[in-house]
């Protein structure tokens, strides 16, 4: 089977570059390895911003659909020392230019714009060749093929698509987060729930800290975050949860209480994440018919940006394609060239933020970026 435009990945990215070609007429397949839109809990709460991730769902014609979606409230921010004392308490007025959504309603409603059959669920791909001419072969685990003649990988850190254009690899940053989940807090967790408030916690210290979300429905998202080699994780056995978590409470011993019960309590078994990145400024050769957005072009460290970049991606490409209807070549060029540096700013930014949150004057240097004065 030939198709056109092949996109790998129905993560917000694929699924953005597939409704813009859709809005422009241009028919998209896109393949994915989970079995269903439901086969896995979409992470958490993104906060979708005016510069990008806003201008994406723009063109893609769903604003008013992602309007919607937008939990109030949810940019309030608050900033703890390990002891609890409250340094920034900053709440949402409702001007902010990052409404927060779920991630897994935001996808939903991509998903819902598209026509029946566009994506393809249980795809998961084993290889991908290039036939010549433009064209490429990608093989799925079961054993079956397609032909297209321009394949998007959208398809994330460890994507199987960027050998194609690329050799570099994600490698890991130093650090890793511990991932859980506090349900019905506000009922079943007060104490938590009163020390989160109403949007996001970050209670930090050099090399770690704890940070939550108030996600809908009152439950309550956890990350700890530990600067630590990854053979010290090897060591921590995640198939038992509860020696497990006690072993990631140990490196927060003296904290607040209501802190490390962020931690302890936990309703999920803890989940680890370690943090990978490519190299900031990463790049490649045009190679006919074949390109990159999201996470597989320019996986870095968490800003808060990475879901808003993959969007902004997907729209800027699928513009660019509309706009080139008979010189795909010219399109993937002038989307490439654009790419490559708005990702190394925000990945040079995110390398940034990540310092400043657990550097030798953590919290303090978080405070000083929030209030102008870093």
């Amino acid at each position: 089977m030939t198709t056109e435009v092949t996109i790998i990945g129905a993560g917000l990215g694929g699924l953005t570059l597939a409704r813009v070609l859709h809005v422009h007429g241009i028919p998209a397949t896109v393949y994915e390895a989970e079995s269903s839109s439901t086969a896995r809990t979409q992470g958490g709460l993104l906060d979708i911003h005016d510069h990008n991730g806003q201008p994406a769902l723009q063109a893609a014609g769903l604003t008013d659909e992602f309007r919607g979606l937008v939990l109030e409230g949810r940019e309030a921010t608050r900033v703890l020392d390990r002891d609890g004392t409250v340094l920034l308490d900053e709440t949402d007025d409702g001007t902010g230019g990052r409404p927060e959504v779920q991630r897994g309603e935001l996808r939903q409603i991509l998903l819902d714009s598209l026509p029946a059959g566009t994506v393809r669920w249980g795809h998961k791909v084993s290889g991908v060749r290039a036939l010549g001419d433009s064209r490429h072969e990608v093989t799925f685990a079961d054993g079956t093929t397609v032909v297209t003649s321009l394949l998007v990988g959208a398809d994330g850190a460890w994507s199987r698509v960027r050998p194609l254009l690329s050799d570099a690899m994600p490698e890991y940053l130093g650090r890793s987060l511990i991932e859980t989940y506090l349900l019905d807090g506000d009922t079943r967790h007060p104490v938590s729930a009163r020390v989160v408030g109403g949007g996001a916690l970050f209670a930090l210290a050099p090399g770690k800290g704890i940070l939550a979300h108030r996600e809908s429905g009152g439950t309550l998202h956890t990350y700890a975050a530990l600067s630590k080699p990854q053979d010290w994780f090897a060591g921590v056995d995640f198939t038992d949860s509860a020696t497990a978590t006690a072993r990631i409470a140990r490196e927060f011993h003296g904290w607040a209480p209501e802190l490390t019960a962020l931690i302890t309590d936990g309703d999920t078994a803890p989940v680890l994440r370690p943090l990978n990145s490519l190299p900031i400024g990463h790049r490649w050769d045009r190679v006919p018919g074949v390109t990159l957005l999201g996470d597989a072009a320019h996986l870095s460290a968490p800003s808060g940006e990475g879901a808003n970049l993959a969007m902004y991606d997907g729209a800027e490409l699928g513009k660019a394609l509309a706009a080139h209807p008979d010189d795909v070549e010219a399109a993937l060029t002038e989307y490439e060239q654009a790419m490559f540096p708005r990702s190394a700013e925000a990945a040079t930014e995110g390398a940034h933020i990540q310092e400043l949150l657990y550097d030798d004057n953590a919290p303090h240097s978080l405070i000083n970026m929030f209030t102008g004065h870093e």
